[in-house]
């Protein structure tokens, strides 16, 4: 094989001539959509350095145009973490929704909404990922995955012509040594017809619209099946920058990538003030939406300044500077065959209407959530009716209506079941929560996987080894019916497992024979019963100091234990009165499963004994609902409410009126200091 030493200057200068004239005319293509030659003569171009690297492999380099495709199929993708979490945004339905995101950024800068400048964006429907440039060269690419952990997708992002191999900047100077760039990798119109030509001809199943498409070419692990794909990709955003500075304005960031080579929508609109314009650009959209190339499902609002972006900062998972505003949802009739009811994992009762198929924006429904019990009274639903099926966000399909006038005289009110369909516990709706709930968590197959997961967990019973793969494969052998069952596994079952040698195997046994010596409170903790966090489980542990005790409690008694309310113990009563749950914890308790003697603390002498507390704003070291739990642990009652009984007010950022009101009334204020200093008290 020929090395580099060989190669003759003529040709290796060549070479590089090819390189950089090949990427000059992919960024006229792709980014400025103003091609300077004929497909034939870019092919020529191509050609002729395919001939020379073929003459001299040692002239192939990993961003050279002619290696789009080259690398084998994978057995797996690999895990990648997201140095910065891939957010997801928030979503506004109506223009009434949108005003209110831009009263909301008004508010929190202080200024009126109709001098902050947006950014607007179409929002494409395809999938998002993320691609991490080094030294100006396509290094990984990764999906959003769940915002935090995506898949490595590298090998297929390579094949993407339009998302280029090497950025056109020098780095360390114009361009940072690292970039990650986020976007939208979709598949045009053209391309996803196209496609389902070829699917058809072939006698294969075409796909249903292209944002399948593109995430199902995406996601092969042969990357030469994804090359044979159409897909395309636009930029929008960054993520990790290291060495190097961007603008201060999205606007001028998105117009930085067009230079460095990425493609970035030329529906791209910057300087856009105010709300107002907003809308008028999303009429506009949807006007054009029928003729542009690709599929979009809305538009995104962007506030443009860095800095006031900073300022409003982030609420949950979601952006507080950005929001998708959804164009309305496509629309069909059809009629309600029946209503399914589905148990969840986590115990939730959900019906789900049975629809007469129809085409709902190029895809068929056969069936579609009601959410709930309340859902389905609101709508007046019942079974033989003309429904309205509308794709909320163009992906979820939900029933929005009833056309009353084709009611046929036979339709009956919906009844929901008292029972679990799949194991027979009751199905329990505790006040104020708008979701009914298989109460057979110990013992109900469906939601036996995630019963055993929790059991397992670190914070739990702490079964070292046992991990959510491995719960999969017990129970979908059939080996292991409830928590119980752990304890009477053995190491040739295990074994016998994928991935689980002989040793492993051992190893777990030990595991599980640890866990026995355990606590109380891990123990209540452990059974997953609902309302009953970590917090409330020590209470309860404490409070009655032995688990017979909790068993017998009527919800009188429960509700005398601070921290627990009306919800949460008619949640640990019922939980409590499944014989089937019983069951479980007897044969828990026959494996061998033990706890040292609880000694009992009187609520009277716990520190925060007979204070009354009330949390307002937003807490940074911890949840609202966290520092609840953690004071009412401490004795203390929490409330809802500022009256001259109050002790103290705790006010984070952003307080809302029961700061006024303490102050009118003279009760004392705290900060987020002072709550900690309260908290140590325990």
């Amino acid at each position: 094989m020929r090395t580099s030493a060989d190669i003759p200057a003529d040709i290796a200068a060549r070479a590089r001539q090819l390189r950089e004239q090949i990427d000059y005319h992919n960024y006229r293509y792709y980014v400025l959509d103003d091609p300077e030659i004929p497909d034939a003569a870019y092919d020529r171009l191509f050609r002729e350095l395919q001939a020379l690297e073929e003459q001299y492999p040692a002239l192939v380099t990993a961003d050279s145009p002619t290696q789009r495709v080259g690398a084998k199929p994978l057995k797996a993708f690999g895990e990648v973490r997201h140095e910065v979490p891939m957010l997801s945004l928030s979503n506004a339905f109506s223009d009434e929704e949108a005003l209110e995101f831009g009263r909301r950024c008004a508010e929190r800068l202080a200024i009126p909404v109709e001098q902050i400048e947006f950014t607007t964006e179409p929002k494409l429907d395809g999938l998002a990922i993320s691609l991490l440039y080094e030294d100006g060269r396509l290094a990984r690419g990764a999906t959003r995955g769940d915002g935090y952990v995506g898949e490595d997708v590298t090998q297929n992002v390579r094949t993407i012509r339009s998302i280029p191999l090497r950025l056109r900047g020098e780095p360390g100077k114009d361009l940072p040594r690292v970039l990650e760039v986020r976007g939208e990798v979709y598949m045009p119109k053209a391309g996803f017809e196209a496609l389902n030509e070829r699917q058809r001809a072939a006698g294969e199943k075409p796909f249903a619209n292209p944002r399948n498409a593109a995430a199902g070419s995406l996601r092969q692990l042969d990357p030469q099946v994804t090359a044979s794909r159409p897909l395309a990709m636009y930029a929008y955003g960054v993520g990790q920058v290291e060495a190097g500075e961007l603008p201060d304005r999205h606007s001028a960031i998105l117009a930085r990538l067009r230079q460095w080579g990425l493609p970035v929508s030329p529906e791209v609109r910057d300087g856009v003030r105010g709300i107002e314009a907003c809308l008028a650009y999303h009429r506009a959209m949807k006007d054009k939406r029928p003729q542009l190339p690709y599929e979009i499902d809305g538009v995104v609002y962007k506030v443009d300044r860095l800095d006031q972006q900073e300022k409003l900062g982030f609420v949950s998972r979601a952006p507080r500077w950005a929001i998708a505003h959804k164009f309305p949802a496509q629309e069909a009739l059809t009629r309600l065959l029946a209503i399914d009811i589905q148990v969840g994992r986590t115990g939730a009762i959900t019906p789900v209407a049975r629809l007469e198929p129809v085409e709902v924006g190029g895809v068929t429904v056969s069936s579609a959530t009601l959410h709930n019990e309340d859902e389905i009274r609101r709508l007046d639903l019942r079974v033989g009716d003309t429904v309205i099926v509308y794709r909320a966000g163009d992906v979820i399909p939900k029933v929005a209506g009833v056309v009353l006038s084709r009611r046929p005289p036979e339709a009956k009110p919906f009844e929901m079941p008292k029972k679990c369909p799949v194991c027979g516990s009751d199905i329990v709706r505790l006040e104020g929560h708008a979701i009914a709930r298989c109460s057979g968590g110990l013992y109900c197959p469906a939601q036996r996987k995630e019963a055993i997961k929790h059991f397992a967990s670190r914070r739990a019973m702490d079964i070292e080894g046992l991990g959510e793969k491995l719960v999969e494969q017990l129970v979908d052998r059939d080996l292991v019916h409830d928590p119980a069952d752990l304890y009477a596994l053995t190491v040739e079952q295990l074994a016998g497992l994928e991935r689980m040698a002989q040793k492993s195997a051992e190893n777990l046994i030990a595991a599980l024979e640890k866990s026995k010596s355990t606590t109380l409170p891990r123990f209540l903790f452990a059974l997953g019963i609902r309302e009953v966090g970590e917090t409330t489980a020590s209470i309860l542990a404490e409070h009655f100091g032995d688990l017979k005790a909790i068993e017998a409690a009527d919800v009188e008694t429960l509700q005398a234990v601070p921290d627990v309310g009306p919800v949460v113990a008619n949640s640990i009563y019922t939980f409590f009165r499944q014989p089937h749950n019983l069951e479980v914890i007897d044969k828990l308790l026959a494996a061998g499963i033990r706890w040292p003697k609880v000694a009992v603390k009187k609520p009277e002498a716990l520190p925060l004994a007979g204070k009354v507390i009330v949390l307002t704003g937003t807490l940074q070291g911890m949840s609202r609902s966290e520092a609840k739990q953690r004071l009412q642990a401490l004795g203390a009652k929490v409330t809802g409410s500022v009256s001259k009984k109050t002790d103290w007010v705790i006010a984070g950022t952003d307080p809302g009126s029961k700061l006024t009101k303490a102050q009118e009334l003279g009760v004392e204020v705290l900060d987020e200091a002072g709550l900690m200093e309260l908290l140590q008290q325990g």
